[in-house]
């Protein structure tokens, strides 16, 4: 039996949107400005940009013992100011942005970070950095001081401003995430399917490329070279025309991925994330192939829910090759998808919110693209 001078136990697991308010309201999680409400996703937060950025050289790491804005000077930076109508960020070059947001985390609670889903369909190469740390998208227990992004377009350039929205952060009570292993993603599946197809797993649940369609269909789009500046809070603004060359279904289900190009892909399999859990496309094994599929990895819980319960969403794929040409084939694995378990449930499921723009989704674009 607990005694009364011990403290009351907390669940484990990734913490759910509710979770995340109280730790806004505790002062663990502040801002330069409010916090707004749609900032808070069902299990994870949106971070903004502050008033200015600066283009460096090159990425860095600031180290233990070393703060972001120390390395930061050493590098003789270029100040972009993003205030106002903000500033166009070249394709190909790296920038260190300051975010609003400041951490104070508690004992125990830890932080990871991700691109939005809009960030990654854009080809924006995103990562969080903070003070002392010698990984990306990391946020140690009781880290207390300011986040940064590092922020490089690849395919596009692009406009920001003060307050845009590229990363988001997802906080977990416990130690090491509590993923589902092969037995449990095997009993939820036989409970409630997770996918459409049947159950493939290694080290988590294997996606698989989808590239069969009838002809004249759309089984993927490649990024045009040399397309205009993309204003990345402008939703519905563009042609998907001008910045986009639709690829063709084949009799063959092939694709030869050209290791300077950019792809917007879709998973053969519809998917759905149940109300306690939230999931995380993971690269696969490397010896499977020469690319990386996902670089906005975050599936949150409520995603691709059905209205008659089944699997209603594909996971929609950024695929960049390596170094060589390489052939994808359709159904060819791609990706796994681990889940992870929630510490509560979460009070609002993905689809629910105004912000939930990419439910019950195919191949889709991201949403600054007009349909």
């Amino acid at each position: 039996m607990r005694s009364e001078n011990e403290p009351e136990s907390r669940p484990e697991g990734l913490l759910a949107r509710q979770r995340i308010l109280a730790l806004v309201q505790s002062g663990a999680l502040g801002a330069a400005a409010p916090i707004e409400p749609s900032q808070l996703q069902p299990a994870s937060l949106d971070l903004r940009l502050d008033a200015e950025a600066w283009r460096v050289r090159a990425s860095f790491l600031p180290g233990r013992g070393s703060s972001v804005a120390e390395r930061l000077a050493s590098l003789n930076p270029e100040r972009v100011s993003l205030s106002g109508e903000g500033a166009v960020l070249e394709k190909g070059i790296v920038y260190i942005a300051p975010l609003m947001e400041r951490l104070a985390l508690p004992a125990g609670i830890s932080g990871a970070a991700n691109p939005k889903s809009s960030t990654g369909r854009l080809d924006i190469f995103t990562r969080l950095i903070v003070d002392g740390s010698d990984a990306f998208d990391a946020v140690p227990a009781r880290y207390a001081g300011p986040v940064w992004a590092e922020i490089s377009p690849r395919s596009f350039s692009v406009r920001v401003r003060e307050g845009t929205r590229l990363n988001q952060l997802r906080l977990r009570d416990g130690g090491a995430p509590l993923l589902l292993d092969a037995g449990a993603l095997r009993a939820r599946h036989a409970a409630s399917p997770l996918v459409d197809q049947p159950l493939a797993l290694r080290d988590g649940l294997i996606v698989h490329v989808g590239l069969t369609g009838a002809a004249g269909e759309v089984v993927g789009y490649r990024a045009i070279k040399n397309s205009d500046v993309i204003d990345v809070d402008r939703v519905g603004g563009y042609a998907a025309a001008d910045f986009w060359e639709p690829i063709i279904a084949r009799a063959d289900r092939r694709l030869v991925l050209d290791p300077d190009a950019f792809y917007i892909l879709a998973s053969r399999e519809k998917m759905q994330i149940p109300a306690d859990l939230a999931a995380e496309m993971a690269p696969i094994d490397p010896a499977i192939g020469e690319f990386r599929v996902h670089y906005a990895g975050f599936f949150d819980p409520g995603f691709g829910q059905g209205a008659d319960g089944r699997p209603a969403a594909r996971a929609v794929l950024e695929v960049r090759s390596r170094d060589v040409p390489f052939l994808l084939e359709d159904g060819q694995p791609v990706g796994r998808l681990v889940f992870e378990q929630l510490a509560d449930a979460a009070d609002e499921l993905y689809g629910a919110g105004a912000t939930s723009n990419y439910q019950h989704q195919g191949l889709k674009l991201s949403k600054h693209f007009r349909a």
